[in-house]
């Protein structure tokens, strides 16, 4: 782990020494694998919600309304999350504050 933590330190040295186009490079890198990582990350924990909603809903039908009220809700959050990553990439990639 240390070694990995090495070679982000290392790489965040070499971008900020450069000139402008090599942050631009790592920001572009930055912002499509953290978009990717919580796209993953939403998708399964969107997934994971349904399954349960299902479940749910299978064992007691009688309160399948207020299941499914809830887990809208609950996608909605986990759904903000990753708009709150494609922002901050967005940012990023055409609003770059470290340039």
């Amino acid at each position: 782990m240390k070694k990995l933590l090495f070679v982000f330190l290392a790489l965040a040295g070499v971008a900020f020494a450069a000139d402008g186009e090599m942050i631009k490079s790592y920001s572009a890198i930055a912002a499509g694998i953290g978009l990717g990582i919580a796209a993953l990350g939403g998708a399964v924990g969107m997934g994971s919600t349904a399954a349960a909603t299902i479940s749910g809903m299978a064992r007691n039908p009688g309160v399948g309304g207020k299941i499914m009220t809830t887990m809208f809700i609950a996608i909605a959050m986990i759904e903000a999350q990753v708009i709150y990553t494609l922002v901050v990439g967005l940012i990023l990639l055409y609003a770059n504050p470290l340039l």
